[in-house]
């Protein structure tokens, strides 16, 4: 039994790197993928939405001089690389998979549009989403909102390297208290960075409820999909 049918799945570019500093730690890459397959094989639907934050970020490269367009193209090509990474890692363990991605560039990926990510779904693929919304100035958090919105899913869940929302960030502040479940106005009163402003919003506005949750303890994934509570549930 399991407690969500759809699922949009969203992965920073940082999460990749493991214990790098940069690009794509293939042991953090396998372990993803195993986590991501045995959830498949419950049959659960599964789009992922994955940044590119591990290999380049549009807005730092515009802090270093870099136009801000071309800095955002330069980090959808990197969600691509990412894309690619992953859906590698799940066809060597036997699960299929399709990227589309929402800039044209066969033979790469499919153009993405909502039926062929559905129809995809509904034949046991898994679907990688790359390049955002296909523009500049909309994060990949903007873009896992879109997506996930768009193709119905039941739930967001965001998979990070701490264990849900806090008061404060854990990692620098050790009083900081996490949330079991916190709504999207007080998110928005306590000024927590859940994702950007605009995805937050997208959420709220249509009802889509976010799990952040840890996605780098094995089994969590799988947990979470049978309903076990873990991490915080952000909701209208």
């Amino acid at each position: 039994m399991v407690k969500y049918n759809r699922i949009l799945l969203k992965l920073s570019g940082e999460s990749l790197m493991g214990e790098q500093q940069y690009g794509i730690d293939v042991n953090r890459l396998n372990e993803y993928a195993t986590q991501i397959k045995a959830v498949a094989d419950m049959g659960v639907q599964i789009s992922i939405v994955i940044g590119g934050g591990n290999i380049f970020r549009g807005l730092s490269g515009a802090s270093e001089g870099f136009d801000r367009v071309k800095g955002d193209q330069m980090g959808m090509l990197a969600t691509v690389i990412n894309s690619l990474a992953l859906s590698s890692a799940l066809t060597a363990i036997g699960q299929k998979s399709r990227v589309l991605t929402a800039i044209r560039m066969e033979p790469i990926g499919e153009i993405y549009s909502k039926w062929k990510a559905i129809e995809a779904m509904e034949n046991s693929e898994v679907v990688i989403l790359s390049c955002g919304t296909g523009n500049p100035f909309f994060t990949t958090d903007t873009g896992s909102s879109l997506r996930g919105i768009e193709i119905e899913a039941d739930v967001m869940l965001k998979g990070t390297r701490v264990d849900g929302v806090y008061t404060a960030d854990p990692e620098k502040d050790p009083t900081a208290v996490k949330f079991d479940s916190i709504s999207y106005d007080e998110v928005y009163k306590r000024g927590l960075k859940v994702m950007d402003m605009t995805a937050t919003v997208m959420c709220k506005e249509n009802n889509l409820p976010i799990v952040v949750f840890d996605m780098d303890t094995p089994g969590n994934l799988e947990k979470l999909i049978k309903g076990e509570k873990i991490g915080t549930y952000v909701h209208a």
